[in-house]
């Protein structure tokens, strides 16, 4: 029985004729991304702006403006949004202050107001965060992206050359504004479980470029004598089946938790299915092609041979004692 073979062994894709157009592009969707972010800015969760968010199911839609109005009352300067579902409403209030206990009171008069207003309501989860605890958290989850970033760098650096360092930071660096953007775009809530997703985008990202790249080195030492360029092709297409299994398998899995999946993770799946698909693009078009930008050729890592040099260690004359 012959086997599925989802990339046939003779696949000669030109993958870097469009290398100058994928550049630009994704320099320029990347800028977008990041002034998308500076200037809209994230939903960001409890968990990174402190307060209480307490998701309620209704057994009918909610007009929303008479339901904020409500909240207003008890507690000031409520949010409302839909999850999911337009019965289905999270809502975020400051903080109160005098710590759990008047946290604890609020949550309680909420819960009666609400369950009054709107028979068959259901309280689903209840979250508190204090604005310190946000703040730390904030600047942890940025610090483990950075670093993790970094260390990646070095990593890629010292194993292979500080050229394929250069693209795989770049190459994250793209993968990780990328989620971003579209998180300011859709204005999903963007919590703790969405930093966890990047870490994974950051890892995925770097395994599938790690893996050309080490085709890549191998292909620089076995034919020396081809150019650059078509010897990226080469190790392109020669990890093209790699890349498509291990990216629709992954897509696959990450499908059913979108669609079937509890909404707790819905931006956890979102950031990982979008991330794959823009981690899988840059191990291409980004990662492959930076390396010729940086100047790379098939003998730029060769070793230079040393000057023959005599027995006393002076350089060794070869037309001395010749005729003239």
């Amino acid at each position: 029985m012959r086997l599925l073979k989802l990339v046939p062994d003779n696949t000669n894709i030109d993958f870097m004729r469009w290398r100058n157009v994928a550049l630009v592009a994704s320099a320029l969707i990347t800028i977008a991304a990041i002034a998308l972010v500076f200037t809209r800015g994230l939903n960001l969760g409890v968990d990174f702006v402190g307060g209480q968010s307490v998701r309620v199911t209704f057994a009918q839609a909610p007009v929303l403006d008479e339901l904020r109005q409500q909240v207003d009352q008890l507690t000031g300067g409520a949010t409302l949004q839909e999850r999911g579902a337009p019965n289905v409403i999270e809502i975020r209030t400051p903080l109160p202050e005098g710590g759990e206990a008047a946290a604890n009171r609020a949550t309680t008069a909420l819960r009666a107001a609400i369950t009054q207003r709107y028979p068959g309501a259901r309280f689903d989860a209840v979250q508190t965060v204090s604005g310190k605890v946000s703040q730390e958290l904030f600047r942890s989850g940025s610090l483990a992206v950075a670093l993790a970033m970094l260390g990646i760098a070095i990593y890629i650096w010292i194993r292979f050359e500080w050229q394929f360092g250069v693209g795989a930071l770049v190459t994250l660096f793209h993968d990780v504004w990328m989620t971003m953007g579209l998180f300011s775009l859709t204005q999903i809530e963007f919590n703790l479980n969405v930093i966890a997703a990047i870490l994974t985008i950051v890892g995925y990202s770097l395994n599938d470029t790690v893996v050309i790249y080490d085709r890549v080195r191998e292909n620089l030492r076995k034919l020396r004598k081809m150019e650059i360029v078509p010897l990226l092709n080469l190790s392109l297409n020669e990890t093209l089946s790699r890349t498509m299994v291990t990216a629709l398998s992954i897509l696959m899995a990450l499908l059913a938790l979108l669609l079937l999946g509890p909404d707790v993770i819905f931006g956890l799946t979102v950031a990982i299915f979008f991330g794959i698909f823009v981690g899988t693009y840059s191990s291409i078009y980004i990662s492959s092609p930076i390396l010729v930008w940086l100047g790379v050729t098939s003998s730029s890592f060769l070793p230079r041979e040393p000057l023959s040099r005599g027995a006393e260690g002076a350089p060794r004359n070869e037309n001395y004692g010749a005729k003239v």
